[in-house]
């Protein structure tokens, strides 16, 4: 391991603080220590069960902690009976357990366990979040978090370090929303890919520790690895009001330091923006939009999880009335936040204007209630409006700030909040924030914990036993999609299919159903017969980390995906599992292929050890060339077959557990 130049920016110096294998090159592998692990419960299930494949008698990150935030709608038997088998895996691989109604995971780990100058990693996504307190925060396949958890190094590709310089404050009507849907729009969904976002300038004084949150959280939007903030004096404030100061450090750049890319965004040059339906990147200002009708506004989820954020929409809708026709939805994002909004009395202005009160939880953002009628506007505070997201096929959703959420459900139609006619609130956190740690279930001694069994059913099943690619690769095109092809698009979401998520044969027959309806039974059909290929467009597999988006077509059969290129996650989930990503030297070649080719790769094996670019045989087409990227390790866990095949192979004294 070789020492990086200095001065260090503070991206190096969380890198660095946790590299085990590596240097700070971007474009390398490298290896990191992870402090702690965050769970949720539609992809920690998966988690769990890999947890049981290799064999782990005791987690090792600490703390590691399943939140219960997603399956949250009990309209059946399964997501009940999921609670019971994630704390029974709690209690037997010595992790926190959040039940439902507790909150969303991000916000509530920032809350009770987010420590500056730690790393985590997280089964979701928007793990980056907690970037905002000054952590390491990556969000990862579940088998790379079971990996971290079991001992094991995580491993990426040591990103650019994008600094970001903040200045100004934010203007009346806009905030930390309207920031980072300014990046998306300068950026756009790719333009963060393989970096690491760094925040710093004077503009940071202006922004909360859940200001930054928003902007955390959505970095993953423009793909970016992480997000990283300074721990500064909001940084102390947030935590001294939890009860929590003795965790503050500050941590900063050094003076000096240098970014591998660098811009600068005028925070009082904003104004209210809005993303069109359906991607995070098609953002317009407000009063672009001004007049359009509207059907439902939403506020909450780990996109806008904060207290102010809540209390501004009570300020907003006090004395008022939200418009005739328009649901106004309210998703607390802790029982922390929920509470003090009672305490502070907000919660009274939001049932008098006529809100709907929802669970805390993840709820609508992930499709689970709260979906929209088909083809009627929605506006909302979450993430992400993939098409079908809100649990609505022909959904129409826009994402928005809740000033500019609030104010279009006052009127009845999309408005720019900078019309109404009323003072805008600028709303502080309360100095103590109601805080109760008794809500959780701790971990039990290793002694006892050893003894509890998992509390499995049908909707519960081991995992697929997955054989290593062939030496000759031979397999037919089963399906060609469009760039930015999500994670969502390959795996729903909703109510309707994420209660099966725990089951990779139970969830199989949704896979890429808003894509093709007949994928899956055509790919079953190819299981036993050497699978198949599916080549894609820029992009390929973006947003959610849902590892099952690759699991379960690697069991239908999937071996290879061609791809312009890939979102970082899914290229990773897809070799944790055995299905090797190719991406095409010349577009022209992706331009050739049409669906039920065949594609033919000899001497696979050799050829990825040879050289980062491969030769293909379309039959009848001639050659193609493409490139994989892969590591000597990459190469091994393909070798065998995926990740847990590597590890159960390796000899027992270099098993982590």
């Amino acid at each position: 391991m070789t020492t990086p130049h200095s001065p260090f920016n503070l991206a190096q110096q969380l890198i660095h603080a946790h590299l085990i294998e590596g240097d700070l090159t971007p474009g390398s592998e490298i290896a990191l220590r992870i402090d702690q692990a965050l769970l949720q419960d539609v992809l920690g299930t998966l988690v769990m069960l890999e947890l049981e494949a290799m064999g782990l008698d005791r987690v090792h990150t600490s703390p590691s902690v399943q939140y219960i935030d997603h399956g949250l709608v009990q309209a059946d038997q399964l997501n009940a009976e999921t609670y019971l088998f994630l704390k029974s895996a709690c209690e037997r691989f010595g992790v926190w357990y959040s039940g439902p109604g507790n909150g969303i995971s991000h916000p509530v780990h920032m809350e009770h366990f987010g420590v500056p100058g730690q790393s985590i990693v997280g089964c979701d996504s928007h793990t980056t979040a907690a970037g905002s307190l000054g952590m390491l925060a990556i969000g990862a396949g579940g088998i790379e978090v079971a990996m971290a958890m079991a001992g094991e190094p995580l491993y990426l590709t040591m990103p650019e370090i994008w600094g970001i310089r903040l200045e100004g404050r934010l203007p009346d009507w806009v905030s930390a929303k309207d920031a980072v849907l300014e990046l998306l729009r300068r950026h756009g969904v790719a333009g963060g890919k393989n970096s690491i976002i760094e925040y710093h300038g004077p503009g940071l004084a202006h922004l909360s520790a859940m200001d930054r949150h928003v902007l955390a959280n959505m970095g993953t939007e423009m793909g970016a690895t992480a997000t990283v903030f300074p721990s500064d004096e909001e940084t102390r404030r947030f935590l001294a009001a939890r009860g929590r100061e003795a965790d503050w450090q500050p941590l900063a750049a050094e003076p000096g330091c240098t970014y591998d890319r660098e811009e600068t965004l005028d925070l009082s040059s904003l104004e209210p923006l809005i993303a069109l339906p359906s991607s995070p990147d098609k953002v317009v200002a407000v009063r672009e939009v001004a007049g359009e009708p509207l059907h439902q506004a939403y506020i909450g989820s780990s996109g806008n999880p904060g207290y102010r954020d809540f209390a501004v929409v009570a300020e907003m809708v006090r004395g008022r009335r939200v418009a005739d026709g328009v649901s106004l939805d309210i998703n607390p994002s802790s029982r922390q936040v929920l509470t003090t909004l009672i305490n502070e009395g907000y919660l009274a202005d939001l049932v008098a204007c006529g809100a709907r009160l929802h669970q805390t939880g993840c709820n609508g953002c992930i499709g689970m209630g709260q979906a929209p009628a088909a083809g009627l506007n929605s506006l909302r505070t979450v993430p992400r409006n993939f098409p079908g997201r809100s649990g609505t096929r022909e959904d129409s959703v826009f994402l928005c700030s809740p000033e500019t959420a609030t104010a279009s459900a006052l009127a009845g139609v999309i408005t720019d909040p900078r019309s109404l006619d009323m003072a805008y609130p600028r709303i502080a956190e309360p100095p103590r924030m109601v805080i109760n740690r008794d809500l959780f279930t701790a971990p039990l001694p290793p002694a006892e914990a050893r003894l509890k069994p998992l509390q499995k059913t049908d909707n519960t099943p081991a995992l697929p036993e997955l054989a290593a690619l062939p030496d000759t690769l031979e397999v037919p095109v089963l399906l060609i999609t469009g760039d930015n092809i999500s994670t969502d698009d390959i795996m729903p979401a909703g109510q309707r299919v994420m209660p099966y998520w725990s089951s990779v044969y139970a969830s199989a027959p949704f896979t890429f159903e808003a894509v093709d309806p007949d994928y899956a039974a055509r790919a079953e059909a190819t299981r036993t017969r050497g699978g198949h290929a599916i080549v894609g467009g820029h992009n390929y597999g973006q947003g959610s980390s849902r590892e099952n988006a690759a699991l379960v077509p690697r069991y239908l059969g999937l071996q290879v995906v061609l791809a312009r290129s890939f979102a970082r996650i899914h290229w990773q989930n897809l070799v944790c599992f055995g299905a090797l990503p190719l991406t095409f030297i010349d577009d022209a070649d992706a331009e050739r292929l049409a669906q039920d080719d065949r594609i033919i790769i000899r001497d696979l094996h050799a050829q990825l050890a040879a050289s980062a670019t491969l030769s293909a045989e379309v039959v009848g087409k001639g050659e193609i060339r493409l490139h994989h990227g892969l590591s000597q390790r990459q190469r091994a866990l393909l070798a065998a077959g995926g990740v847990i095949n590597y590890l159960k192979a390796r000899p027992a004294d270099r098993r982590s557990g």
